[in-house]
């Protein structure tokens, strides 16, 4: 076991570096402040994925009623905006991919540090415990400088030389790819029995809420066409699981229920929005111009 949690660690800081080191290198510094110069827009995405999907995680666990270890896993998740995959759900519904993978990557850079704070709010507001709490500079400063450095690095690459970046970016995306299935395994790996007892329990149903409740917010709180709404419907639910699991190991030694509640919560969100989008897209004859964001 000691083992399966130290993999885990190790294949948990590849994931969250080689994610967001893709993420740099996938995007412009003039996508990025071409989106800053859009302030209405800006706002509400924020409004939806920094305070609005929070406080639906809290009040979707709240009324099933769910465990601790299930309550921590959903307001860990809900606290956690930006998920890479946001951008290729984007891609797969035809949306306007632009606009959606320029605003996933500042949602998770400015999740990097708004995280902690929003969870342990979260966490107070549950009645968890005055005791439980996350070690804010801790994971502000482990987080940061996991997603917030390679990112930067990624950026730069793209910038000043775009040729590496290009010959870089899908080896990153690869190992983005296999890290992340590789957490997932070893988490369950470690929790295997107590993934078996989600099956059915109302864990996995307030995940299914949670997820369609977002869409709703990040869709309505956006500006534009349809198209570029549902592509922003489609990031809100989509959490950055990096952030979430690197707060269960340094916060709860990877407990092994908060593990298994957290991998359920994320491949449910995977599962209601993967086949959202599929029918957007057949909906749909083309993807969104380049200049969408515009």
């Amino acid at each position: 076991m000691e083992f399966v949690t130290a993999a885990f660690n190790i294949v948990l800081v590849i994931f969250i570096t080689s994610t967001m080191l893709t993420a740099g290198l996938g995007t412009r510094i003039a996508d990025l402040t071409s989106v800053l110069r859009r302030g209405s827009l800006l706002l509400l995405v924020l409004a939806a994925n920094l305070v609005v999907v929070p406080l639906l995680g809290w009040g979707v666990a709240a009324v099933f009623g769910l465990s601790t270890a299930a309550t921590i896993a959903l307001l860990l998740v809900a606290s956690s905006p930006g998920a890479p995959f946001g951008a290729k759900l984007a891609m797969i519904q035809r949306g306007d991919v632009l606009t959606g993978s320029t605003l996933q990557v500042l949602l998770a850079a400015v999740g990097s540090v708004t995280f902690p704070l929003t969870a342990n709010v979260l966490f107070g507001w549950a009645g968890l415990g005055g005791e439980l709490s996350l070690p804010v500079a801790d994971l502000v400063r482990s987080v940061a400088i996991l997603q917030l450095v390679p990112f930067a690095i990624g950026l730069s690459l793209r910038h000043w030389a775009e040729a590496i970046a290009a010959s870089w970016e899908p080896v990153a995306q690869k190992v983005s790819s296999l890290s992340f299935a590789a957490v997932l395994v070893l988490g369950a790996g470690s929790s295997w029995e107590q993934i078996v007892s989600l099956l059915g329990s109302r864990t996995l149903l307030a995940a299914a809420v949670f997820t369609v409740l977002s869409a709703i917010a990040g869709g309505v709180l956006a500006t534009g066409p349809r198209i570029r709404r549902t592509t922003l419907a489609g990031i809100a639910p989509l959490r950055n699981a990096g952030p979430a699991f690197a707060a269960v190991a340094i916060a709860f030694d990877s407990d092994p229920e908060i593990l298994a509640a957290l991998s359920g919560i994320l491949l449910v969100g995977l599962l209601v929005a993967i086949p959202a989008a599929a029918r957007l897209a057949a909906m749909r004859p083309e993807a969104a111009p380049e200049g969408a964001v515009a």
